[in-house]
């Protein structure tokens, strides 16, 4: 999904995994993890945006939240609803980004975690304007503004920038 930075090398295993995993894996393995998981998971692990030749301008991911082992163990998911589908992360490429690619990938989710019986889907958003200037590697999670446009609702906050929100389908 990019030239550099965390766009161009990571590959969705970051709350999928923990400690030594996570830490020891190579991107090479990272990737083969993916892979697997788009070509023979039960479940997609996320949702592709494209633009209207077909060139992917987006991604979101989106599972269940025992899928992600790091987010049933870090404090920025206190609260959170253990049957809930979760969205760890966005990747929108520089060219696309302040087009609404987020807000379409949100709505996306939701249809993939409803389609899958999911009744609440939440999030851990940057509040933007609480946490001043935030540099875009930090907004891999997603602004505050994208989820409260789609519906969702602030639960709690575990630091002045990061918020729980919640989506009841």
């Amino acid at each position: 999904m990019g030239d550099r930075g965390d766009p161009s090398r990571c590959s969705c295993q970051y709350f999928r995994l923990r400690g030594k995993q996570w830490s020891e894996a190579t991107p090479q393995a990272h990737r083969a993890a993916l892979r697997d998981q788009v070509c023979s998971g039960d479940l997609p692990p996320g949702i592709l945006a494209f633009d209207p030749d077909g060139t992917p301008v987006g991604w979101c991911a989106v599972a269940p939240r025992s899928a992600y082992p790091r987010v049933v163990a870090s404090p920025n998911w206190r609260g959170a609803t253990a049957d809930a589908w979760i969205i760890t992360c966005f990747v929108v490429p520089v060219p696309h980004r302040r087009q609404g690619v987020a807000g379409e990938l949100i709505l996306g989710a939701l249809d993939l975690a409803r389609s899958h019986g999911a009744t609440v889907v939440e999030g851990c958003a940057v509040d933007v304007p609480a946490a001043g200037r935030v540099p875009s590697a930090d907004l891999y999670r997603g602004p505050l503004s994208v989820f409260l446009s789609a519906g969702f609702k602030e639960i709690t906050r575990t630091s002045p920038k990061w918020v729980l929100v919640r989506r009841i389908l």
